[in-house]
């Protein structure tokens, strides 16, 4: 059933019209003395235009009407009569009813296809909007939200909900969030088909009732234009899934890789060593046993640093890497390191440049120890023998720039930004012993200290560098030159 006011709508354009005509009328009368009869029939079709234009064709066509008897009664002799005494008049009469009856009819067909221009103009904005604001969406909740706010924008008084179910999705999600009542409310539902059929639906609660054959076909359109945005949302999810399960595999098969090759080697050492020690048939002279000790400790040592290097990887691709800060000593620090590498740098000069005197800086120390003992242990991989690996530190503005420099072969500028990358090895030198973590732990320790760290290729050999933010303003201001008065 319409609404009280829709229905008397007609009626108010009428009562405009003739108010219009009748005031229209009483200006004429009062100026008749200076009109003919012919000019003033003209002069009627002035309201009947105005009513047509701005009312309807209803309005207009009463207009006419009362145009045609007014200026019988008041401008036809004999005035005040609908009596018409000559044979032109009768014709002139109907000529004004004539024409204007065409021109209201022009008129109001004219209004209509500009109201009807005028709301597909409506549309077609309407639609681009909605095109412009799913452009580029990738996350299908969030197209969701942009088609449920932009159905209840084009559709005043409506609540739209956005059904989905699809392979791996099925959700519903409405704007504004606050409850609809269902009874109340006659909804209508749209459903949202792409390419691989039915996705889901729309439901209009509120006056969606009293949709109109014009608006279901805008919210058809709508539809279209969700539907094809959520399939490639979800088709933009499905992919990266996929490619998140690939680069899982990957990183599987490689941390297996080279897990299962770094363990092959020491395993076999210390079963080796282990068996001649343990072998009551062999007797060892004293160097003999002492060398395979040493053997076995310094395996057993890389082994816990591979472990070590496997849990922090994991720690920081979680992101559960909690830093125990404190103030430290960056030359304790450095010499406990070294006293880690004792044994596999006892064939290599290692040359430690970090004064004492350093300010203190506000790291974790074990993993901060950790560092150091995977930049030195990686140049010691790679420098040749019998040349000196520089361990460096010196203060730099508020912040301490460390450096572990060796003299070995330079990395190509095309793989000296992705060394840092897990599991990437420089092709070529991939046969050196390694799993290619220890570049990528240093990255995730010194960034989660708030620091920098890169690498260089020097005039004779290599550098790692990085920086700590972090240095005690205590020590710091004793450093710092006093400021004039």
């Amino acid at each position: 059933m319409k609404p009280f006011f829709l229905i008397l709508r007609p009626l108010w354009r009428v009562i405009a019209a003739v108010l219009t005509v009748g005031g229209y009328s009483v200006l004429l009368i009062l100026l008749k003395d200076y009109f003919t009869t012919s000019i003033v029939a003209l002069l009627y079709l002035v309201p009947v235009v105005v009513s047509a234009a701005f009312w309807g064709g209803l309005a207009g066509i009463t207009a006419s009407i009362l145009s045609f008897l007014i200026f019988n009664y008041y401008f036809l002799h004999p005035v005040y009569t609908f009596a018409v005494s000559q044979p032109q008049d009768i014709l002139a009469m109907f000529v004004l009813l004539g024409v204007a009856m065409l021109i209201s009819n022009l008129m109001a067909r004219a209004q209509q296809r500009l109201q009807l221009v005028q709301a597909r103009e409506r549309e077609m904005r309407q639609l681009y909007e909605l095109s412009a604001a799913l452009t580029g969406q990738t996350d299908a909740r969030r197209v969701m939200h942009i088609l449920a706010q932009r159905l209840e924008t084009i559709f005043p008084g409506t609540v739209a909900e956005i059904q989905v179910d699809t392979a791996g999705m099925r959700f519903a999600i409405r704007e504004p969030d606050e409850p609809v009542q269902h009874p109340a409310a006659n909804p209508v539902r749209v459903p949202l088909y792409a390419s691989r059929g039915q996705i889901g639906q729309i439901v209009l609660y509120g006056h969606a009732n009293v949709i109109s054959l014009d608006q279901e076909r805008l919210l058809q359109t709508c539809a279209s234009q969700g539907a094809v945005a959520l399939e490639r949302a979800i088709l933009a999810e499905n992919e990266t899934r996929a490619r998140v399960l690939e680069e899982s595999d990957k990183l599987k098969t490689a941390i297996l890789s080279s897990v299962s090759h770094e363990l092959r080697t020491p395993l076999a050492t210390i079963q080796a060593s282990a068996t001649s020690l343990f072998n009551p048939d062999v007797e060892f002279d004293p160097e003999a046993r002492g060398e395979l000790q040493a053997l076995l400790i310094e395996e057993v040592e890389h082994l816990t640093q591979l472990v070590g290097n496997l849990l922090n990887m994991s720690r920081i691709e979680a992101g559960a890497l909690k830093l125990q800060c404190q103030w430290n000593s960056l030359a304790e620090i450095v010499d406990t390191a070294m006293r880690r590498l004792r044994r596999s740098a006892a064939r290599q000069r290692i040359e430690v440049d970090v004064a004492d005197d350093l300010p203190l800086v506000y790291v974790d120390q074990v993993l901060m120890e950790q560092v150091f003992v995977n930049l030195i242990g990686n140049s010691l991989k790679f420098a040749p023998p019998e040349t000196p690996i520089r361990v460096s530190a010196l203060l730099e503005g508020a912040s301490m720039q460390v450096t572990v420099s060796n003299q070995g072969p330079p990395i190509p500028a095309e793989h000296i930004g992705h060394i840092f990358e897990k599991f990437y090895l420089i092709p070529g030198m991939d046969s050196m012993r390694g799993t290619g973590l220890g570049l990528s732990i240093c990255q995730g320790i010194v960034e989660a200290h708030g620091g920098k760290i890169w690498a260089e290729n020097l005039e004779k050999g290599v550098a790692f560098r990085f920086s700590l933010p972090n240095v005690s303003q205590d020590n710091l201001a004793g450093l710092l030159p006093e400021e004039e008065e």
